[in-house]
């Protein structure tokens, strides 16, 4: 585990925070839900995850570098004076597979650490047959079950949302994370596979009994989908307590967020470029 650390600028009181996740994933749609909230939010940076193993890169923002791999803070505050903590986790860059258990295990050890209360996970799920079989694609994650190359891909039985809507559904680690999802109305991800980070942190989370929660959205594969991202926050906002998110602006500019991430997708491989995109309203 010294492979990885967690390096924070400041301690802060975070017992009972609920931590977002916020590494690549298909779509990008855990990069884009958490670079929106944290702008939205106005979150503090308070900390980095780093590794010899990491993108060599500097994430440059407001004239000042940063970490590929960076966590905020922030307070929701509700209407009579309780408030709710948020922590959110931020990259832009698909950790190798070799790393993910370590990434994974190296969360779960902070957040159980400076007693966080829940992890959630955003996803992208990728459609297919008219909306009536869903898979996770997966990464080559060594912890995490592959299917067979002529196994049945997993189906789901809820119909999918009409009108164009993106579907979405949960699935959580524990008893009171599949309880939070009953109550906020979202359908459970009942058969399938959840490769990489949201799979190992669920599956880590049940080990330890630590609530892990993971929102899957309808999504394009291989292509950022802020829509996507943006049905997550939605349905967050049942599940954080006292979180408002202005979404008009994310639907609006979804197509210049969707580009940007794209290019810090190429910044982050071997070989890529050095000049990072343009920053924008996301931060």
């Amino acid at each position: 585990m010294d492979d990885i650390e967690i390096h924070e600028y400041k301690r802060i009181d975070l017992k009972d925070a609920i931590i977002i996740d916020g590494f690549p994933s298909v779509g990008l749609v855990s990069t884009i839900t958490a670079s929106y909230i944290v702008a939205s939010l106005d979150m503090e940076l308070i900390g980095v995850m780093d590794s010899v193993f990491f993108p060599t890169v500097s994430v440059v923002r407001d004239g000042e570098p940063n970490h590929p791999v960076r966590f905020y803070v922030g307070d929701i505050e509700g209407p009579s004076g309780e408030y709710t903590r948020l922590v959110v986790f931020l990259s832009e860059f698909q950790p190798p597979s070799n790393l993910i258990k370590m990434i994974c295990k190296k969360v779960l050890d902070w957040a159980q650490e400076v007693k966080c209360a829940t992890i959630i996970s955003p996803e992208g799920l990728v459609i297919e047959n008219e909306g009536q079989v869903m898979t996770v694609p997966g990464d080559d994650d060594e912890g995490v079950m592959e299917p067979a190359p002529e196994g049945p891909a997993p189906v789901v039985e809820e119909a999918p949302l009409s009108n164009g809507e993106k579907a979405i559904f949960g699935v959580a680690s524990t008893p009171s994370g599949r309880d939070k999802l009953s109550k906020a109305g979202i359908p459970v991800f009942s058969e399938g596979l959840i490769s990489g980070i949201p799979g190992v942190l669920m599956n880590e989370g049940k080990k330890r009994n630590f609530e892990v929660i993971c929102l899957l959205a309808e999504s394009r594969e291989n292509i950022p989908d802020a829509r996507a991202a943006a049905v997550i926050i939605e349905k967050l906002k049942s599940l954080i307590p006292h979180l408002e998110v202005d979404l008009t602006p994310l639907y609006a500019e979804a197509a210049l967020l969707e580009a940007k991430m794209r290019g810090y997708q190429r910044v982050a491989k071997p070989g890529g470029k050095r000049a990072i995109p343009a920053p924008s309203m996301y931060g």
